[in-house]
C-alpha cells in the first residue's frame, strides 16, 4: 500500500498536533515545520476540518486544533479521510476505469481485501499512539 504525500503530510500535522493538544497551530507554523507551501498544507487543513478531525478559528488566536481527543481518533479514520477519491488500482475508481480485463479478474477481490486489512489494522491505532514529542519551544 502507498500512501499519497497528502495524506503524509496530513498524518504528520496531526501527530505535531497531538503533541500539544490544547494549542492552536497556524497553517504558517506547519508548513515552515515541514517545508510545504502554505497553499499546499492549508487545502489539507481544509479535509481535516471537513472530516471533522480538527477545528480551526481565524484571526489573531487562531489556528487550528484536534477536534477530539488524540487517544479517540484512529489511524484508519484520518487515512480514509484523506485517501478520499483516491482509488488503490485503476478499476475501483467510482467510473471504473478502462480495465480491459474486469470480466474475468481475480486480482480485483484480493486487493479489495488486502485494502480492507491494512485499514482495519489502522483502526487499531490511535493518533496518540503515534503522537510526536512535545517540542520545548511551545
Amino acid at each position: 500500500m502507498r500512501l499519497t504525500s497528502f495524506t503524509d503530510y496530513g498524518l504528520r500535522m496531526l501527530m505535531r498536533m497531538a503533541s500539544a493538544p490544547d494549542r492552536a497551530f497556524s497553517t504558517a507554523e506547519l508548513a515552515e515545520e515541514f517545508g510545504l507551501s502554505r497553499n499546499h498544507l492549508a487545502k489539507i487543513m481544509q479535509r481535516l476540518a471537513q472530516a471533522d478531525l480538527v477545528q480551526t478559528r481565524r484571526g489573531g488566536g487562531g489556528g487550528a486544533i484536534l477536534a477530539h481527543p488524540a487517544d479517540g481518533i484512529t489511524l484508519g479514520r484520518i487515512v480514509r479521510a484523506l485517501e478520499e477519491g483516491q482509488a488503490l488500482v485503476e478499476c475501483f475508481a467510482p467510473d471504473g476505469g478502462d480495465c480491459t480485463i474486469e470480466r474475468c479478474c481475480r486480482l480485483k477481490a484480493r486487493l479489495r481485501s488486502a485494502e480492507a486489512a491494512f485499514l482495519a489494522d489502522l483502526d487499531r491505532s490511535t493518533l496518540a499512539d503515534i503522537a510526536l514529542p512535545a517540542r520545548p519551544d511551545f
